[in-house]
C-alpha cells in the first residue's frame, strides 16, 4: 500500500544534510572575526582569485548575491532603458527581474524539450533591433548550448551573459562555464552547490568588462582611482569578508562533492532506464561536466495509467523522496505585465508595449504543468543506497498507480 493511503513509507530516514560544515569552516569565520578586518580585506581578494581560476576565468568579482551579479553584468554590457534581453521562460525569476531592474525588457523564449535549456532557434527568432543581450541559463547545472547561442549573438554584436547560478564546476566541451560568454554569474545562496547562505560572483576573460563591473559593484569607484573618485554610477553590491572566508573553506569540498553528484546522477540515470514513464534529460557529449544542482526528469502520465504529475509527486513525497515540480512559466507572473503597464516603453519584439499575456512557450508550459520532476542536489551526496531508494519509491508508485486514480 502506498504511504499516501496509510502504508509504510519506503524511505524513513533523512537524505544527506545540507549545507555541510565542519570545524574548518568555524575556524575560517573566527579568523575574520578576530582579525578586525571585516570589510574588503584579503579573504575577498583570495576568494576572487581562487574561484575565478577554478572556473577557468581570467577575472572574478565577489558580490552580495546571484541576483545582484546578474544586475551588475547587465549594467556592465551597457543595458539601457527599453533595451531587450532574451531570456528562457523556464528559469528562476531573477534571470528576468534583473533585466527589469536595469530598465530593460525581458523577451521570453521557449526551451528545448530534451534539455529544458534555452532553445537557440527560438532565441534567434526573437532578435530585434533592440536586442542588447542574451542570458543563457545553465539550468540545474547543465550547460546550455553555448556554441549555438554564441554563433547567433556574436555576428550581431549581442552580448552573452551566462547565468551559471546553478552551475559551479560545470563544463562545456572541457571548459568550465562562466567565461565562455562575455560574462558569467554565480550564486552562493543556501541551496547552491557552493554555499555561504548568500553571495554571488561575476566571471569574465575581458579586462575592460571586469574593470567596469568592479566599479559598478563598488559604488562606481575606479580600480586605479582614489577612494572618493567615482567615474561611474554604481552601488554597493560587495560581498563580505565573512562570506568570502566561508566560501574559501567550502571550496575545498567542491570537486569531491561534484564527483559524488556525478556518480550518483549516473546511477540514477541507469535506474530510470528500467522505469517506464520517468525519463532523464537527453545526454549531450559537449556537456563534459554537469553540476547536478538539480536532477531533472520528465514524467509521462500515460506510463502511470494517466495519473497527473502532481499526484505522482505527492505520492513520492509521502514515500520520503523530496521531489518538486519546479518552475512556472515566468511570463505568467503578473509582476511583469504590472510593471510595464506603468512604463512608456516600446518593444520591437511586441510591436508596442510589452504584453506578456501574448507569450506562449509550449515546451515550458508542458514542463511546468505536467512533466518536470526535480530532485535536489543533496540527495546525490549520500551513499548508493539512497539512489536505490529513490528508484524503488518510483517503482512502488508505478505498481500502485491504479490506487492514485481512485
Amino acid at each position: 500500500m502506498l504511504s499516501i493511503h496509510g502504508g509504510t513509507p519506503l524511505r524513513q530516514k533523512p537524505f544527506h544534510p545540507w549545507p555541510v560544515h565542519g570545524p574548518e569552516d568555524e575556524q575560517a569565520l573566527m579568523q575574520v572575526l578576530h582579525s578586525g578586518q571585516w570589510f574588503m580585506g584579503e579573504r575577498i581578494k583570495e576568494f576572487e582569485t581562487e574561484f575565478a581560476a577554478f572556473q577557468q576565468a581570467s577575472y572574478g568579482i565577489g558580490l552580495s548575491s546571484g541576483t545582484t551579479a546578474l544586475q551588475v553584468a547587465l549594467e556592465t554590457v551597457g543595458l539601457q532603458p527599453g533595451d531587450e534581453v532574451i531570456v528562457p521562460a523556464y528559469t528562476f525569476v531573477a534571470t528576468a527581474s534583473s533585466v527589469v531592474s536595469c530598465g530593460g525588457i525581458p523577451i521570453f523564449v521557449d526551451v528545448e524539450p530534451g534539455t529544458y535549456n534555452m532553445d537557440p532557434v527560438a532565441a534567434a527568432g526573437a532578435i530585434t533591433s533592440q536586442t542588447r543581450a542574451i542570458i543563457a541559463v545553465h539550468i540545474g547545472g547543465r550547460p546550455a548550448d553555448l556554441d549555438a547561442i554564441l554563433d547567433i549573438a556574436r555576428p550581431r554584436g549581442i552580448r552573452v551573459i551566462e547565468d551559471a547560478c546553478q552551475a559551479h564546476a560545470a563544463a562545456w566541451k572541457g571548459q568550465r562555464v562562466g567565461a565562455i560568454g562575455d560574462l558569467g554569474t554565480f550564486s552562493f545562496q543556501a541551496s547552491k552547490n557552493l554555499c555561504a547562505g548568500e553571495g554571488g560572483f561575476i566571471t569574465t576573460n575581458d579586462r575592460e568588462l571586469h574593470e567596469r563591473a568592479w566599479s559598478i559593484h563598488n559604488c562606481g569607484r575606479s580600480p586605479q582611482g582614489a577612494w572618493y573618485e567615482h567615474p561611474l554610477i554604481g552601488s554597493n553590491y560587495r560581498i563580505s569578508e565573512f562570506h568570502a572566508a566561508l566560501l574559501l573553506s567550502q571550496m575545498r569540498n567542491l570537486e569531491t562533492q561534484t564527483a559524488t553528484r556525478t556518480q550518483r546522477a549516473a546511477q540514477l540515470t541507469e535506474r530510470l532506464h528500467d522505469i517506464d514513464g520517468v525519463d532523464p534529460l537527453e545526454p549531450d557529449p559537449r556537456v563534459t561536466t554537469h553540476a547536478n544542482h538539480l536532477f531533472i526528469m520528465r514524467y509521462r502520465a500515460d506510463a502511470f495509467g494517466g495519473v497527473p504529475r502532481d499526484r505522482f509527486l505527492e505520492a513520492l513525497r509521502a514515500e520520503g523522496i523530496p521531489v518538486a515540480a519546479g518552475y512556472r512559466p515566468l511570463y505568467r507572473e503578473q509582476a511583469f505585465d504590472a510593471t510595464f503597464a506603468q512604463r512608456p516603453f516600446h518593444s520591437a519584439y511586441f510591436g508596442g508595449k510589452p504584453q506578456y499575456g501574448q507569450v506562449s512557450c509550449p515546451v515550458t508550459e508542458r514542463a511546468a504543468a505536467a512533466e518536470a520532476v526535480w530532485l535536489p542536489q543533496p540527495v546525490l551526496l549520500g551513499p548508493e543506497e539512497d539512489i536505490e531508494d529513490v528508484a524503488a519509491a518510483m517503482r512502488k508508485v508505478q505498481e500502485h498507480a491504479g490506487s492514485l486514480r481512485e
